[in-house]
Formats: C-alpha cells, sequence, structure tokens
C-alpha cells in the first residue's frame, strides 16, 4: 500500500485495535522543545484514541501526552544529559514491549533498528515507521539484516537506498488541524526553524536573506554535534545586518515565528526524509523558499505552496517572487493533506492489512518458549507483505528447533508455568524449585 501525494484518505475499518506506540526515549512525548519524530507520535497516539483504538505510549516518563503511560525512562534523556546513552537506555523499555506483546494486536514502533531483533520472537506485528535518513553507508548492512520486518516511509525519496526493504506504506506525517492557526497577512522577515546543523543550511539562509535584502530570524536548537560548526560558520554569520538568533523555541512560540513571517527558508542540502517543519508553515500559509532535496518535492509544490532553487543565486530569486504564492492555498494543502486525522486513517490501513495477514500466516495459540522454528514463522508472515519475495515466492527455510532452555540449564530440577502466563502467547517457563524460589536468583 503506497499512499502518494494526490491519493485519497482510505476508510478505516470499524474494529478496534489494542496498540503500542514506541517513542524514543531521547524527548517527551510530545517534546517541550524541538523533537519532530517524538511530536509526529504524540498525535498519532492521541487521534487513534480518539477513533477508538485502544492505545498505549512507551515513552519517556516526563511525557504528557493524553493516552496510557508506560515510562521507559523517568525523563527524556536529552535535557537529561543522557542522550549520548541513548541505545543502552531503550533496551529495557524494547524488553518490557515484548514480553508483553500479546496484549497488543500491533506494536508500531518509531525507534529506527532498536526493536528489529525483538520483533523476531513475537507473534504480533510490528511496523516501524523509518523517521530518519537510511543513505549511511555504515548503517546499510544493518537494515539489509532485518529486510523482512514491515516497514513505513515517511516519504517516497526515503526508501531510495533501501528498496528491498520489506515496505509497507508511505505515511506522510500530519499535525492536529487547529494546532496552527491561519495567517492571511504575510509577515515582514524571512524564518528558518530547524537543527543547527550544515545538512539544514542556516548558513546559506543568512547569505539568501543578505542579498535579499529581508531580515532573517533564526529559531534552532544546537546539538552536541553541531557545537564545532555552530560556532566556527554560523556564530560570525550572527552579527551581519537583519539576523536575529532566537534560540530555540517551543509549540506555543512557533505559531507565531512561522506565521508571522513572509517566507520560510528550507535550503537543505541532504536527503531529507520530510520536513516537518514545511507543514507546519503551510498551516500557518506561510510559503516555503526551498531546495528541491529528498522527501522536498512530495510535500511542496512548486509554484502552488513554493518556490524552488538548486543555487543561491535561484533561491534569492525565489523571495523577490515569492508574493505569487497564495497562503490561502498553502492552508488549504495543509488541510487536505498533513492533518493528524489523514495520518491516523492512512496508518490505520497498514495496521489492519498487517494484523490480517499475520493472523492468517500464525495461529494465535498457545505456545512455548519462543526458538528458531517460531522466528521462521514470523519471518513467512512478514514476507507476506515483502512484494519483492512475494513474486519471487521466497520461502524461509526452517531450522529444527533447538532444545529448551529449561532443559540446557535446569536438569533434574521442577518446571512450573506461572498460572497467569497459562493463556499468554508470550509466556515464559520459569524455573524454581519445590521451595518455590527462582532458581537464577
Amino acid at each position: 500500500m503506497f499512499v502518494h501525494e494526490n491519493a485519497p484518505v482510505l476508510s478505516p475499518a470499524t474494529r478496534p485495535l489494542r496498540i503500542a506506540q514506541v517513542a524514543p526515549l531521547y524527548e517527551s512525548v510530545p517534546p517541550k522543545l524541538y523533537g519532530g519524530t517524538e511530536r509526529i507520535v504524540a498525535y498519532l497516539a492521541e487521534e487513534l484514541l480518539r477513533r477508538g483504538h485502544e492505545v498505549t505510549l512507551y515513552a519517556a516518563g516526563d511525557s504528557t501526552v493524553k493516552v496510557p503511560l508506560a515510562a521507559g525512562s523517568p525523563h527524556s534523556l536529552r535535557l537529561a544529559g543522557l542522550d549520548h546513552y541513548g541505545p543502552s537506555f531503550h533496551l529495557p523499555m524494547l524488553s518490557d514491549v515484548y514480553e508483553h506483546a500479546s496484549r497488543f494486536d500491533i506494536i508500531h514502533s518509531h525507534v529506527d533498528s532498536l526493536a528489529f531483533p525483538f520483533a523476531r520472537f513475537v507473534r504480533v506485528p510490528t511496523v516501524s515507521t523509518m523517521h530518519g535518513r537510511l543513505d549511511l553507508a555504515a548503517m546499510l548492512p544493518v537494515y539489509r539484516s532485518y529486510s523482512d520486518l514491515p516497514a513505513v516511509s515517511i516519504s517516497n525519496d526515503q526508501r531510495r537506498p533501501l528498496p528491498e526493504m520489506n515496505w509497507v506504506g508511505t505515511v506522510y506525517h500530519g499535525l492536529p488541524h487547529n494546532l496552527l492557526k491561519f495567517r492571511p497577512e504575510p509577515g515582514k522577515y524571512l524564518a528558518f526553524l530547524g537543527r543547527m546543523s550544515p545538512e539544514k543550511g542556516p548558513d546559506r539562509a543568512i547569505e539568501i536573506a543578505r542579498r535579499s535584502g529581508i531580515p532573517l530570524k533564526i529559531a534552532a536548537k544546537v546539538d552536541r554535534v553541531d557545537r564545532e560548526y555552530f560556532d566556527n560558520v554560523v556564530k560570525p554569520l550572527l552579527s551581519s545586518p537583519g539576523i536575529e538568533f532566537v534560540g530555540e523555541i517551543n509549540e506555543a512560540e512557533k505559531e507565531q515565528f512561522l506565521g508571522g513571517a513572509l517566507a520560510l527558508l528550507f535550503p537543505v542540502d541532504w536527503p531529507e526524509p520530510f520536513g516537518l517543519v514545511m507543514i507546519e508553515a503551510l498551516a500557518c500559509g506561510t510559503p516555503v523558499v526551498a531546495r528541491p532535496c529528498g522527501s522536498v518535492p512530495e510535500i511542496l509544490r512548486d509554484g502552488v505552496t513554493a518556490l524552488f532553487g538548486s543555487s543561491i543565486d535561484e533561491l534569492v530569486e525565489a523571495v523577490e517572487k515569492i508574493h505569487q504564492i497564495s497562503r490561502d492555498r498553502c492552508r488549504a494543502e495543509f488541510d487536505s493533506r498533513f492533518t493528524a486525522e489523514v495520518m491516523a486513517r492512512n496508518y490505520e490501513t497498514v495496521y489492519y492489512e498487517l494484523a490480517d495477514a499475520y493472523s492468517k500466516t500464525i495461529p494465535r495459540t498457545t505456545w512455548r518458549r519462543r526458538t528458531v522454528h517460531d522466528s521462521a514463522l514470523a519471518s513467512e508472515a512478514a514476507q507476506h507483505w515483502h512484494p519483492a519475495l512475494n513474486a519471487n515466492r521466497t520461502t524461509v527455510r526452517r531450522k529444527a528447533p533447538p532444545r529448551p532452555a529449561w532443559q540446557i540449564f535446569a536438569k533434574g530440577r521442577q518446571k512450573k508455568v506461572l498460572k497467569s502466563q497459562l493463556d499468554d502467547p508470550t509466556e515464559v517457563l520459569t524455573n524454581r524449585n519445590s521451595k518455590g524460589k527462582n532458581l537464577d536468583s
């Protein structure tokens, strides 16, 4: 199922689902300041709940999203200064998710590749939305090792480095309809909003504004990895006349910042996976001046909601013509394509079709500890969704199941199954001695 830019919104099925949403722990959900992925997870979770689904969010403990929360850490990692330990902090949360997988009909992961190994060992389907860039050579072998697992892209362009992945849909991001108010009158300054990083191009934005003779306001966070770039490249340019650096802004400040601008500058120089700020600008009625990199030509329409240019000269020329873009048309484009309701309805289609595919391939029966044989069944179910593998009628070779762990490590000792686990498809055999003490303690 592909959701192209002109595709109609698909009608949702009627039965409610039990959905686990697994968010990164770097920011709260929604984030207090910058954080695109966590913001989207918040909007999606709340919209799915509103539509009648049972949603459980696994996220940082300081999250304020209005759905049931299972805290994966007490606080978000970045503001606590622990973001460099990120992958390790995610492991206990993922263990908790998959130990209780039978509680859900679908697990929706937003933590990149971290959930991949866990997904292979449960009979509940996991679909992973890939929120970042996929063209980094060092990571390609990791993604290819799990190419059978269902994944969703946030733009069609994002898929280009990994066409062999099991792409089950492209779903564009969406925002609540009334989150950002429409501003019919254009402002008198250019806006830059995003990360203070080379690929986002704040130095290019400064050059465009300087040559256009229009003031520029920059609202951006400075990550640890981008500090040297900010200090050596961007900071010396901030003293130019008409350039104002306002720092990192929150959600409440974004409406005034974007809505009050003449145009948003988006001079990126990388394969942008989506670019949330583009649709935030459209919601305010603010047109965009952008380089057509990555997803940009999918999200924006040149001459309708934006003006494109590849070079600085072309972008300066676009700024001079930006009055040709209708602010009403920008808002209308947002309403038809990029609301949270549109996003949730398209994810529903993925959920239902994937859950049905798994239920037909793998019977939901009581079963013992997971084995290689079992994971092959799960892999086979995932491949039901893989167009390339389906076309070639690829099958999964099933190895003989190994001896259960209790036979290897608990010879001669009594084994019992907890009563609470008898009806749980993810039951784990717990070894205890005759006195009831845990043998592993």
